[in-house]
């Protein structure tokens, strides 16, 4: 594993690659702005000066379409592509379109077996659920930043009736470790999760991550592997991160993180960010 400096790394961009420039996907939080939701002028200037080279620059977050297109209106980007929701919903960016996006992957499931044995082990959890209609139906006034939109609260009958593309579980009576375990036990089956930072779960479609997503993107861009590059500090990240001909994460990353990484920059605190896109230009 590489530690990254303020030296820029050379070599990658001269290996063979079909259109002849990077494939970078870059993580939202905790990568590109803090766990306020802040974004840095060194990191938003680094993120839009390598948007300007050309790079095929791309967003993926598990946060939900609406709450990631300000991030990509920040770093200046209008064409290209950005996966959202864990790799659950894909965009195509065109300014010439009248949203000026288009969605043109979007991986539903059915949420009832999980959500029914998530809910007897963790009774008081929140949850929530993105339809495939883009709304947010949540027990219990559960709102969260990622979401991009308001939720509307149902019963969860109507939570167990529903297409998902994303579900989110978050319990403010466990600690982390008891949420942990409590996943651990159930054996969640048919889907893809994630444990987040704290006691949080993203849940998406069986086999569907921000990996599934861009590896869907790099085959329609013609990119080489060689030429991919990642930067994420959380545990959905590690498929990504794993996926990249080069994998960087960032300092404050957990430690199953950083033992998938190839690279390691500066913590989110220190714009470690900006420290590996200023090294691409």
């Amino acid at each position: 594993m590489t530690i990254l400096t303020d030296t820029p790394v050379a070599g990658i961009e001269d290996q063979p690659n079909k259109n002849n420039k990077l494939m970078i996907a870059l993580d939202v939080d905790g990568t590109l702005v803090d766990h306020d939701g802040h974004m840095t002028p060194e990191v938003r200037s680094a993120a839009q000066a390598v948007v300007a080279k050309g790079h095929d620059v791309m967003i993926a977050t598990g946060r939900s379409l609406n709450a990631t297109l300000p991030i990509i209106e920040k770093i200046g980007m209008e064409r290209g592509y950005a996966v959202c929701c864990n790799g659950g919903v894909t965009l195509r960016l065109d300014p010439t379109l009248e949203a000026g996006y288009e969605i043109i992957h979007k991986a539903t499931f059915d949420p009832a077996p999980a959500l029914k044995a998530l809910r007897e082990r963790l009774p008081n959890a929140k949850y929530a659920l993105e339809d495939e209609d883009g709304n947010f139906l949540s027990t219990e006034r559960f709102q969260d930043a990622s979401f991009g939109v308001e939720s509307i609260g149902v019963d969860f009958q109507t939570m167990l009736d529903s297409v998902a593309v994303r579900v989110v579980v978050f319990s403010s009576e466990n600690t982390s470790d008891e949420f942990n375990d409590a996943i651990s036990h159930i054996g969640l089956s048919g889907v893809t999760y994630s444990v987040g930072w704290t006691a949080w779960l993203d849940i998406a479609a069986e086999g569907v991550t921000k990996a599934s997503a861009l590896e869907a993107l790099r085959r329609r861009l013609g990119t080489d592997q060689a030429n991919t590059v990642a930067v994420g500090d959380g545990r959905n990240d590690i498929e990504m991160l794993t996926w990249a001909g080069r994998g960087i994460a960032m300092g404050q990353a957990p430690d199953e993180v950083l033992a998938v990484a190839d690279e390691v920059t500066a913590s989110v605190l220190d714009d470690g960010a900006a420290l590996v896109l200023r090294g691409l230009l």
